[in-house]
């Protein structure tokens, strides 16, 4: 096995025993993102020669500090390429920011490479966040590395790709609507959507300012807490960002679980479901409950609304974050003489933005209108009060639940580009996580046939450590069937 092939974890404990270098390690990275980039299109940007400086000034700071150093010194990181990146082509997976450098970091960024992490390269992504499974970016789809025939999954489509290929040992990824726990879930890896507020939203190129968040995808759960305890906490250069204390997320794992109140939501068991993936679910939950748990049926009623509602709000907070890009402040100018200002803007906006992003501006902007604003858009923030309403009455008596990611495997490329509407479908169990606010981790918990089936552990809000630890829990029961 390769030093690219281990998990963050294992990377940590040898740097720090002295057994291997920040160097080797990004040099095993580096070969295999060579190797594996025409072929899965994992990133956008590749930066090599930041990544070997920065991996020597890593090998420095574990000399001098050892086994204190900080957890992330000399681990290989991806970054999703809507977080911005000093110095550092950015370009949220569109054609109208390829030419974007930012002047500073997002606030996770800098957390991480003030830890002595080294940036490998910024990945591929649906344009702005805009789709569930990668096929909307510019700059081609990023592809499964279990089949590079089929979807990654998305918008974190890049970042789940290359963790699960070794081309990084963990990646940054964000979560509007399931952008991390879908890519997870269909490439065999792991990732956490955070509490909205556990981690800092300043320098991520917004989508839905009230959906975004910023999270962990790694090979294992014990690599989503590191890298989860690296990027939280309370920032002032968010307004959103909140003054809670950050546990130790390492320290929450491999607790017992006996007496453990699991809800199982009957909602999310109805027909449309895959009944292998089903299968799948209730085979882990089965196995939870010989481990002490106790599982409860629950109700969450309004679940039948959540796509409807989500693709209202999220269209229109992207028709509004969306504005900004008319060919003056930054990005893409189609023409550099243009003969009015209005011309300007349709050139450059037809031009940079993509048939997915087109058409979320335009729901969006009809949403918002006179006339459509009280029946859509207004009707839509309502339900999303009752859907965590829902999720708030369900834990007064559970203490985290137990979900599908998606209704169904990895479809192939192309396969649903023409149905929009059965592609928004894919995120059925998971924007109701984003509606609401709410942490949630995907995890492998078995396969069917290639391909691997995720599990959703949904937890309370600032609760990540339980789910946390759940997720280990059915990390271990998988790893032993």
């Amino acid at each position: 096995m390769e030093l690219c092939d281990l998990s963050a974890i294992e990377l940590m404990e040898m740097l720090r025993s002295g057994e291997t270098t920040s160097r080797e390690i990004t040099s095993s990275v580096l070969n295999r993102i060579h190797s594996k980039q025409d072929r899965l299109n994992a990133f956008i940007t590749i930066t090599k020669e930041e990544a070997l400086k920065q991996a020597d000034i890593a090998d420095r700071i574990l000399k001098e500090k050892g086994k204190e150093a900080p957890p992330l010194a000399g681990i290989p990181v991806a970054v999703k390429d809507n977080l911005c990146t000093q110095g550092i082509r950015t370009t949220a997976g569109s054609k109208i920011l390829h030419n974007f450098i930012p002047t500073y970091n997002a606030t996770a960024v800098d957390k991480i490479l003030r830890q002595g992490a080294v940036l490998v390269g910024k990945t591929n992504m649906d344009e702005f966040g805009m789709g569930s499974s990668n096929e909307n970016s510019a700059y081609g789809p990023a592809r499964n590395p279990l089949n590079p025939e089929y979807v990654t999954g998305g918008s974190s489509g890049g970042s789940a790709s290359a963790v699960a290929s070794g081309q990084c040992a963990v990646a940054l990824g964000t979560d509007t609507g399931g952008s991390i726990r879908l890519p997870s879930a269909f490439c065999g890896v792991t990732g956490i959507k955070p509490t909205y507020g556990r981690v800092s939203r300043y320098g991520l190129i917004s989508y839905a300012s009230s959906l975004d968040q910023i999270g962990a995808i790694g090979r294992t759960v014990s690599d989503c807490a590191l890298l989860l305890g690296a990027i939280s906490g309370h920032d002032p250069m968010d307004s959103t960002s909140a003054p809670v204390d950050c546990p130790d997320f390492i320290k929450s794992i491999n607790r017992e679980i006996k007496g453990i109140r699991l809800g199982i939501p009957k909602e999310y068991f109805v027909e449309g479901i895959d009944p292998g993936i089903k299968d799948k679910i209730f085979n882990a939950v089965t196995s939870l409950e010989k481990e002490g748990a106790e599982i409860v049926e629950i109700n969450l009623p309004h679940t039948k609304y959540a796509i409807s509602a989500y693709y209202l709000i999220a269209t229109a907070e992207a028709s509004s974050n969306l504005a900004r890009y008319d060919g003056v402040k930054y990005g893409l100018r189609a023409n550099p003489e243009p003969k009015d200002i209005i011309s300007m803007y349709e050139e450059t906006r037809s031009q940079g933005f993509g048939t997915e992003v087109k058409r979320r501006i335009m729901l969006g902007s009809y949403v918002l209108s006179a006339g459509y604003y009280d029946a859509y858009y207004l009707k839509a923030q309502k339900v999303r009060r009752l859907i965590r309403e829902d999720f708030d009455r369900a834990f007064k008596k559970v203490d985290c639940l137990i979900a599908p990611v998606s209704p169904v495997l990895p479809f192939k490329l192309g396969e649903r580009l023409e149905d929009p509407l059965q592609m928004y479908l894919v995120d059925i169990y998971t924007v109701s996580l984003n509606l609401s606010g709410l942490p949630g981790i995907s995890v492998p918990c078995g396969k069917l046939g290639d391909f691997p089936v995720g599990l959703q552990v949904i937890g309370k809000t600032f609760d990540e450590a339980t789910i946390l630890n759940l997720g280990h829990i059915i990390e271990k029961i998988t790893e032993s069937v």
